[in-house]
């Protein structure tokens, strides 16, 4: 049987838009950088998320982090840094790590230093998938904002315009089925005629165990995949 018409594409970011490197390489070393003078010259904005932090520094149970001191000011600051230093060695998809690293590269965008890269076919099958009355979205670990701010300062120019939907790990985790029955949902389409796009395999049998379509992302510098049963694209020209 064929498969049903693609209503909507969902797609991943790193290794299936954007180089693995961009991220690994530049937006999180920037992040880092200047993470200790993004805090201390915005004290008062930055309250919300160090709270947060903080009572996700307290739920730790896995491994001890650094500890946590809220007095005076400038510990505070200084335990909000160190966990978050701790958060990113790992690899963590912290909620409020990715809320101020978000915040953090958007003073990047702003200033120039830092410009969204996506591989050369992406702006064009967007435009492609837009003319074809196709709706996309993005679905990633990153914020919301991580995401938009990333597409609307593309060397490709602003393509925020082709994208409709931003899912982050507010609907809940990448490996897991319900997340994508939520964005199913949130899509208003079912899920057999949504295609998810990514690199990592555990998220495509995720999304297919909600009833959606797969390819598995194979870009220059991505990691090789486990054995799966996923189509594979190297390219979006791949994809009507």
């Amino acid at each position: 049987m064929p498969a049903p018409a693609v209503h909507a594409i969902i797609l991943d970011i790193e290794g299936t838009t954007t180089p693995i490197a961009f991220v690994t390489t530049r937006l999180f070393p920037y992040a880092r950088t200047h993470l200790t003078s993004y805090l201390n010259s915005h004290r008062a904005a930055c309250a919300d998320v160090i709270d947060r932090l903080r009572a996700e520094h307290h739920q730790e149970a896995d491994e001890s982090p650094p500890s946590w001191s809220d007095a005076p000011e400038e510990a505070r600051i200084r335990s909000a840094t160190e966990y978050v230093d701790w958060l990113m060695d790992r690899d963590r998809k912290s909620p409020a790590l990715k809320e101020l690293q978000g915040r953090i590269w958007k003073d990047g965008y702003r200033s120039g230093e830092l410009i969204g890269e996506v591989f050369p076919d992406v702006p064009v099958a967007l435009g492609r998938w837009h003319r074809l009355g196709i709706p996309v979205g993005i679905f990633s670990s990153g914020s919301v904002l991580a995401q938009q701010l990333l597409f609307r300062h593309s060397a490709a120019g602003d393509l925020t315009r082709f994208l409709r939907w931003h899912f982050d790990t507010a609907v809940g985790a990448k490996g897991e089925p319900e997340s994508y029955r939520r964005i199913a949902s949130a899509v208003d389409a079912a899920p057999e005629q949504i295609l998810f796009v990514s690199d990592i395999v555990r998220e495509l049998d995720a999304a297919r165990a909600a009833g959606m379509q797969t390819r598995l992302s194979e870009r220059p510098g991505n990691a090789t995949p486990p054995k799966h049963h996923h189509p594979v694209v190297r390219t979006f020209d791949q994809i009507p």
